[in-house]
């Protein structure tokens, strides 16, 4: 049986992706923290996913 997977995002769309959250936070009245910020670079440089980027967001404010 084959399996499919979703193709990698480059860059540019984990880029926009982080632009658009921040964005639509800041629309609510929320604020990136400085290590959010930093934790976001580290998944537009494709260093940690995105699963490891919500892990890491919902373990900074107590939502395990």
């Amino acid at each position: 049986m084959a399996t499919s997977r979703t193709p990698a995002t480059s860059r540019s769309e984990r880029e926009w992706h982080v632009a658009q959250a921040i964005h639509n936070g800041e629309m609510e009245g929320l604020h990136v923290t400085p290590a959010g910020r930093k934790d976001a670079e580290q998944y537009i440089d494709g260093q940690i996913s995105s699963d490891e980027l919500v892990a890491r967001a919902r373990a900074r404010f107590g939502l395990v």
